[in-house]
């Protein structure tokens, strides 16, 4: 007997190339703990609501049950022309028990099953992502506590701009990964709806109860429309979306992590844990785990931009082109995670070279916005008459090669007699970052306040890592 589930009306068997492009065995095997599921729970509503009998019922959980422990011990046999996870599932269901395995498919479709499949695994994707993600800010958030008072050049343009501190910088991504949780944890919450019940398109004349799969599924309701059930993948773009946005995250971290802990900046170094060396040169320590970042931040934007291209011209309901709804999925949540670990790791051992960072912070004339606010302060001018007289005492210092806190007083008195050698207090850049202490400033206060709420905050939290 043909063991596909569409044979019986077709006399030949596929073409080879058409067996080939039409398989997805070969990735969506990874959705069969949730297939597995979907069918447990189907096959219970089913015996519940009369529509097949008890006995078949517990046949089916049983069988699935095998089958799942057979994928799960490697014994079970994947083969690419039974074509799906589904076909694989129903057809070793058939094996084990018979006739009654014949009965799970009623009153369902691969169309709902596929994307109910789609949603639990995307939903423990995201529940798995979340306390990973809660683990790589706690390791900021503690680098942050201990770098609180390091100064650090804060840059605009690369160029230098003003004094901050590491800790500062720090906290900054525990902010952004917070905004990259809340977007996954909205993304579960639409995305918590069941499919199953819709069928291929248009519902079922069986006396279902959705209401119960999804409930025994952990959905917290149907889905609404059947139309809309089988052929939505906005969760996926959703979820992709917020993948992207946490990726790009990750890779400007990255980014910052190599050029830091290059020679020309030496503001870090990497452990032995994230670095390699060369083939050939035996001085080289390469933060490849960092680069690795920044490069497969690409994939996972690149998985959005392909669904987003795939979707953009279907009509309803199901067509067969949401197949390439799953493998980039698939590997972008993957990868997501992976960058996750890699980035917690290397945070965890990063250590900085505070005389390092000190040094760079000075220069540039960074103190110089400290400058404007002290003839302000002090002289109770408009800011951009302060503006003015502070460039041309960098200049004056530039053309000097001296940093503006060498630069003697009587240079500063010729471009503004009423500046005192009171103007030195605000010229160092200890003083500068000290000195920023408005809500979400760079103050050595604020860094330690902000570090221990974030870590008073994400210890109430579970995390991996």
């Amino acid at each position: 007997m043909n063991k596909r589930m569409w044979g019986g009306r077709f006399e030949q068997e596929p073409d080879a190339v058409l067996e080939a492009i039409n398989a997805s065995i070969d990735f969506d095997r990874h959705l069969y703990a949730q297939d597995i599921a979907g069918s447990k729970a189907h096959a219970a509503m089913l015996a519940k609501q009369g529509i097949i009998g008890a006995d078949d019922a517990k046949k089916i959980a049983e069988g699935l049950d095998k089958i799942l422990a057979e994928i799960e011990r490697g014994e079970f046999k994947f083969s690419r022309a039974l074509e799906d996870i589904h076909t694989h599932v129903e057809a070793r269901l058939k094996e084990l028990i018979g006739p009654a395995a014949g009965r799970l498919h009623t009153a369902r479709s691969r169309n709902d099953q596929v994307v109910t499949d789609l949603r639990l695994y995307v939903r423990d994707a995201i529940d798995r992502l979340d306390p990973a993600l809660a683990g790589l800010q706690q390791a900021l958030a503690e680098k942050a506590l201990e770098h609180a008072a390091t100064v650090l050049p804060g840059f605009t343009h690369l160029q230098p701009a003003q004094p901050v501190t590491f800790g500062h910088h720090l906290l900054a991504y525990v902010e952004m990964l917070s905004r990259d949780r809340g977007r996954l944890t909205d993304a579960r919450k639409r995305l918590n709806e069941s499919p199953l019940g819709a069928a291929a398109l248009a519902g079922t004349s069986f006396p279902i109860d959705r209401e119960a799969t999804a409930s025994a599924l952990g959905f917290d309701r149907p889905m609404a429309n059947s139309l809309d059930a089988v052929s939505s993948r906005d969760f996926l773009l959703e979820t992709l979306a917020a993948s992207s946005i946490c990726a790009v995250h990750l890779s400007r971290f990255a980014e910052e992590i190599v050029n830091w802990s290059s020679p020309a900046f030496g503001f870090v170094r990497l452990s032995d844990r994230f670095t390699t060396g060369s083939s050939i040169m035996p001085q080289k320590r390469n933060p490849d785990a960092a680069e690795l970042v920044r490069g497969k931040a690409g994939r996972i934007v690149g998985a959005l931009v392909q669904l987003l291209v795939v979707m953009k011209g279907l009509p309803l309901a199901y067509a067969k082109d949401l197949q390439e709804d799953k493998e980039a999925t698939f590997d972008a949540l993957a990868t997501l995670s992976l960058l996750v670990a890699a980035m917690t790791g290397m945070v965890r051992d990063l250590v900085a070279d505070e005389k390092r960072m000190k040094a760079a912070a000075g220069a540039g004339y960074s103190t110089a916005t400290d400058l404007a606010d002290w003839l302000v302060q002090k002289l109770a001018i408009p800011f951009r008459e302060a503006h003015e007289i502070t460039g041309r005492i960098v200049n004056r210092a530039s053309e000097a090669n001296l940093p503006l806190h060498r630069l003697p007083l009587a240079e500063m008195q010729t471009i503004d007699g009423r500046i005192t050698d009171d103007v030195f207090s605000v010229l160092s850049v200890a003083h500068s970052v000290k000195s920023r202490t408005s809500y979400g400033g760079t103050a050595p206060a604020n860094v330690r306040r902000e570090a221990r709420k974030w870590l008073k905050k994400l210890d109430r939290a579970p995390r991996q890592g």
